[in-house]
């Protein structure tokens, strides 16, 4: 009897053997002995099985990181590196289909259609460990930016995907590289900075009698 795993891991082979999706339906399960309807009963179609392998990874991540003894002592940006490199180091067991996948999708600006369930799996995942930054004051509150922190590191994720995909150094440690700098870069934008002191001080000058009043320019 056909179930979710089994339908993956022979689309898998299907398509790390012949290097494209079956021509049909009806052809991948007559191959895998199995009835048309077994396969829908699971999937829609074979772009479903890809975005539910896709999400499972990222499910299957964050469980196991969250189940370390350490997750609860972690700072949000230790909890963000934590998902990162666990992330692919995953991906190496499934790097041939990863590499397929990823590669024959078309050159757009929106999520590939493949990627929308790890991306709402992500962005939950984001949203918990920001809220949790924002509430400890690791990470700065700011008026109309702070709902997007999760949008930069959903675009970190993918640009080390791709750098993944072409990294041909020993055990990835090029990529490993880019975790950590991408990580620690996007975590600096997210905490406080001069920037933000100078925004509070403006903001404080201004409702307490303005900046001219307050530098001697007021009007006689």
């Amino acid at each position: 009897m056909a179930t979710i795993e089994s339908i993956q891991k022979a689309y898998i082979d299907f398509v790390l053997t012949e290097g494209q999706q079956p021509k049909s339906v009806y052809v991948f399960a007559k191959k895998n002995k199995m009835a048309e309807e077994e396969f829908y009963r699971f999937f829609g179609s074979f772009d479903a099985i890809e975005q539910s392998i896709w999400t499972g990874l990222a499910v299957k991540t964050i469980s196991e990181i969250k189940g370390q003894d350490v997750w609860s002592q972690y700072s949000a940006r230790e909890k963000a590196l934590s998902f990162f490199y666990s992330f692919f180091e995953l991906l190496k067991g499934s790097r041939s289909f990863v590499v397929y996948s990823v590669k024959k999708q078309p050159k757009t600006f929106g999520t590939p259609q493949i990627f929308t369930g790890m991306k709402d799996v992500f962005e939950n995942f984001c949203n918990d460990l920001i809220l949790e930054g924002l509430e400890s004051n690791e990470l700065s509150e700011r008026k109309f930016f702070s709902n997007r922190y999760k949008d930069a590191l959903w675009v970190q994720l993918v640009f080390v995907l791709n750098f993944w995909i072409n990294d041909n150094s020993t055990g990835f440690e090029k990529t490993d590289e880019a975790i950590e700098k991408g990580i620690n870069v996007t975590f600096d934008l997210f905490q406080r900075s001069p920037i933000d002191n100078l925004f509070e001080y403006g903001k404080f000058l201004a409702k307490n009698g303005g900046l001219k009043e307050r530098m001697g320019f007021g009007s006689n």
